[in-house]
């Protein structure tokens, strides 16, 4: 731990990195007007707020020691919902196919199932995690906004970056599942 941070108690860690997903959380209802308004500037940059407070909220958890129970199981549901806000919208633009969405969809659904059942609220993989980075940076070059510049390239670079966050999410979704991982918890 850094020395800064070493004299921070755990708990107000806990507590900044609650808070943080909290926002997350909140940015949520922005992001999903933006988008329907065509507000692509203030997309983004929600978009780009909730990625990087997602990164932080975890940072400081693991420097606390482990973060709280109530934030491991908001942390991914709030995560699942600034996923999908995009993701749906691109779907009914057209510019992803509706099938991969749906299929997003039901793995986030059925996963965020698992993990409630779940006593420790199933801490993320490194698959899921990295899935998670795939797709927001794959949003994030998708939302570019026009007159930005290269535009064009970065949204045809994160329309390719878009498959391999699609196949991380289905392999991650399997390691998730097996058995060894927690499926059959009591």
């Amino acid at each position: 731990m850094s020395p800064s941070l070493s004299r921070i108690p755990s708990r107000s860690l806990r507590v900044l990195a609650d808070g943080l997903t909290i926002g997350r959380a909140v940015a949520g209802l922005p992001l999903i007007l933006a988008l329907q308004q065509g507000w692509a500037v203030l997309a983004w940059w929600l978009l780009l707020f909730a990625g990087l407070s997602d990164a932080a909220d975890g940072w400081l958890a693991r420097r606390a020691g482990g973060g709280t129970s109530w934030g491991a199981r908001l942390d991914p549901l709030t995560d699942k919902v600034l996923i999908a806000a995009p993701l749906l919208w691109f779907a009914a633009s057209g510019t992803l196919p509706l099938w991969a969405i749906w299929i997003l969809l039901a793995r986030e659904l059925l996963i965020s199932g698992w993990r409630a059942g779940a006593s420790d609220g199933a801490p993320a993989s490194w698959g899921g995690k990295a899935k998670t980075i795939l797709q927001f940076t794959s949003l994030l070059l998708l939302l570019w906004p026009p007159g930005w510049v290269g535009q064009s390239a970065l949204v045809v670079c994160g329309w390719w970056l878009f498959w391999p966050s699609w196949a991380l999410a289905l392999t991650s979704a399997a390691d998730y599942l097996k058995p060894q991982s927690g499926w059959r918890r009591s």
